[in-house]
């Protein structure tokens, strides 16, 4: 049985000292030992969070990495450095990264390949504009994206998180319906690429709060979410872990 998993994603929010801050009334909640925590702050804050968290069953992840080790890239961030300061996932093509700073699919599958060779945990984002939506071309858009990015990719233990583009940041919201659908695509095309279609956990992400989230994590093939702007608040995200209580 796949074991929900919530993931807050900071963005580029909250230095060192915010973090700390809000990781000390974080630890103050009783979590839901049942679903997985993730939080994924931005690079500074990595040892930060990493030096609170250890010894409790919150894990630790970056929003990025780059495919090489080490060597001349300036402003990138390594498998190696990630592991040896404690992350154990890692968001691999979030539409932020996809759209501002031209990361294509021939990185990600790059990127993919170095995360799983290192025995990093990927978080693989895919999902549509508003455009391809209406126009109906959601299930093309990231059929290509996962078809690109898993391209020669061997894993046992896989995360994609399913964001619209549309929504992310915008306060929509795909219904849990709507989300449903789109996922159990992504599962069934997992499913025929990798074969691990029933293992893989797929999660919602796109402006969830604690209003949305019950009705998101009612659907059969929705394991969790990768949450923005309501992770960075403690309360918010405590009753997003908490969502079997609400």
């Amino acid at each position: 049985m796949r074991k929900p998993l919530v993931a807050g994603n900071w963005k580029m929010n909250m230095g060192p000292s915010k973090a700390n801050t809000f990781i000390d009334e974080f630890l103050k909640c009783k979590l839901d030992d049942s679903v997985e925590t993730v939080i994924i702050p931005p690079f500074v804050d990595l040892s930060v969070v990493y030096n609170k968290i250890k010894g409790s069953d919150i894990k630790l992840g970056a929003q990025n990495m780059c495919w090489e080790d080490s060597g001349a890239y300036t402003g990138e961030i390594s498998p190696l450095m990630l592991k040896e300061i404690g992350a154990e996932y890692v968001i691999i093509g979030h539409s932020e990264r996809r759209n501002h700073f031209k990361e294509d699919d021939h990185m990600l599958n790059q990127k993919m390949k170095a995360c799983i060779n290192h025995g990093l945990k990927p978080i693989l984002c895919v999902g549509e504009t508003l455009e391809e939506k209406e126009s109906g071309k959601t299930l093309d858009r990231i059929g290509s994206e996962l078809t690109e990015d898993l391209n020669g990719v061997s894993v046992n233990e896989l995360t994609v998180a399913y964001e619209p583009i549309w929504a992310i940041g915008t306060g929509k919201n795909a219904s849990p319906e709507d989300a449903q659908s789109v996922i159990r695509y992504i599962r069934e095309k997992v499913d025929k690429l990798l074969g691990i279609g029933n293992d893989v956990r797929i999660l919602y992400g796109g402006s969830v709060k604690p209003g949305n989230i019950k009705g998101l994590m009612a659907m059969d093939d929705i394991d969790g979410a990768l949450v923005g702007g309501a992770s960075l608040k403690p309360d918010d995200f405590y009753h997003l872990v908490n969502f079997k209580e609400i």
